[in-house]
């Protein structure tokens, strides 16, 4: 049966790539966004289809009984998420990942919908282990310059684990690690884009620090598969979504190199306050509970997304 889905931030990268899953489903989505970081280019194609359906709104200042509709299934991807953004936008950032959060919980406990929240590798801060598991409690400053990120997707989850276990309402927390793709705003500050940016402009590739911090790229449709996947199971603890491979920044710059096959060289720069030095997913759990994997290797990734910037 065709559902009725409510996507926060359904024009951003991530958002507007579900938003293509549900309505190519035949599913009828609502998706809210202000546009503050993302782009309407990126749904564009949506516009004008019966069932799809644009509420251009800060989810701060929506009243909930603005939407009488029931849905299935309530996501909540209304954030800024890369760096430049948080920073840009602190207090904004707060609010969506807290009051924003609560809005989107209280529509889908009106018509107990199944509530996803994005959370983010970010809730682990700097990590002191390797390789990061759910079970891992983080190392997070909670006053530095990215704590307005951190601790905002750390509160989410928190009120939402609080409002499953108060109102038994059936939600999920995935924490999303590094996702690149088609869509990603050019100059959003995350590292792919950065260094596609200057590619495509013959620049050298910009490198925060030494390098030598390492990153897992999961391309976004690996990251689609298993958003749905989730929303499948009966399970209602974070479960990490990434891509387990992991390289150094500056093995990143080579593979850009390579696939634009040119020589770019590198700008080094002073390093970004509280970065994280590692980031890797254990992804056993997705792979016990959602028989899912990432299947898109970084090469193959990037030749994609860079082909959508030379095509657009």
């Amino acid at each position: 049966m065709n559902k009725k889905i409510l996507i926060s931030g359904g024009a951003g990268f991530i958002g507007s790539h579900l938003c293509d899953f549900f309505i190519n489903n035949g599913d009828t989505v609502f998706c809210i966004d202000n546009f503050i970081t993302s782009t309407g280019e990126n749904i564009s194609h949506l516009l004008g289809k019966k069932n799809f359906i644009l509420i251009e709104k800060n989810l701060i200042e929506l009243e909930e009984n603005e939407i009488e509709e029931n849905f299935d299934y309530v996501l909540h991807f209304a954030s800024p998420a890369s760096p430049v953004d948080y920073m840009k936008y602190p207090i904004e950032t707060l609010r969506v990942n807290s009051l924003g959060t609560e809005k989107m919980l209280n529509i889908a406990l009106k018509s107990n919908s199944t509530f996803l929240f994005s959370s983010t590798s970010e809730v682990y801060g700097d990590p002191l282990i390797p390789v990061q598991n759910e079970e891992y409690w983080g190392n997070v400053n909670p006053i530095g310059v990215r704590s307005v990120y951190d601790e905002g997707k750390r509160y989410g989850e928190a009120i939402v684990m609080a409002y499953h276990r108060k109102y038994k309402l059936n939600t999920k927390i995935i924490r999303i690690f590094n996702t690149y793709g088609p869509r990603m705003r050019l100059n959003d500050g995350r590292v792919i884009p950065n260094f596609i940016y200057n590619a495509l402009n013959n620049k050298p590739l910009p490198i925060y620090g030494d390098g030598k911090q390492t990153r897992s790229f999961c391309y976004v449709d690996d990251l689609i598969r298993g958003i749905i996947k989730v929303l499948e199971i009966n399970y209602n603890l974070p479960i990490n979504l990434g891509n387990p491979e992991e390289f150094t920044i500056i093995e990143l710059a080579e593979k850009i190199e390579k696939v634009f096959g040119k020589k770019l060289g590198i700008e080094y720069l002073p390093a970004l306050p509280d970065d994280p030095k590692k980031r890797k997913p254990d992804i056993t759990l997705a792979k016990k509970l959602l028989s899912w994997e990432p299947k898109i290797s970084l090469e193959e990734g990037l030749k994609k997304t860079i082909g959508y910037y030379l095509s657009s």
